[in-house]
């Protein structure tokens, strides 16, 4: 007796077909190394801009503290004491001038730590951001 011939089916999977299918279609060598390289060129991109980013906040950090400082060296050389708080540094005394419009903050937002007289010398003022982690006690501090 003769073998009987299969019939051809009409459903068809997606791995199945006369082309490869969809998904033979969609991984090919070519197509999987384009699109890794095209994530590796977006993530170095992402990378960079978020370096550039840090080292912007740490540029005006970095400004930030130095125009405290400077604010607090004239105001000690003009009363002979340290501001009893950074709002005295803004709005000083009656017979003082001004020394600061307003309070500037670090490149992240946060307030930046006042320490009069300095810590290590008592003669010098020291103006401390907590950095990126926002404690003292992590050592990313800015001075």
């Amino acid at each position: 007796m003769p073998k009987r011939k299969q019939k051809e089916s009409s459903l068809t999977l997606p791995w199945e077909g006369r082309r490869g299918g969809l998904l033979r279609y969609i991984f090919t060598r070519a197509r999987i190394a384009f699109v890794l390289a095209l994530a590796s060129v977006i993530l170095l991109v992402v990378l960079l801009f978020r370096a550039q980013e840090e080292r912007e906040r740490e540029r005006v950090t970095r400004q930030s503290i130095e125009e405290v400082y400077d604010a607090l060296v004239r105001f000690r050389e003009e009363f002979g004491r340290c501001p009893r708080s950074p709002i005295e540094v803004v709005h000083p005394p009656p017979t003082g001038k001004r020394f600061l419009r307003e309070m500037p903050r670090d490149g992240l937002g946060r307030e930046l730590h006042i320490e009069c007289p300095g810590y290590f010398d008592p003669d010098d003022v020291e103006v401390i951001s907590a950095g990126r982690s926002g404690s003292f006690l992590v050592d990313d501090n800015i001075q």
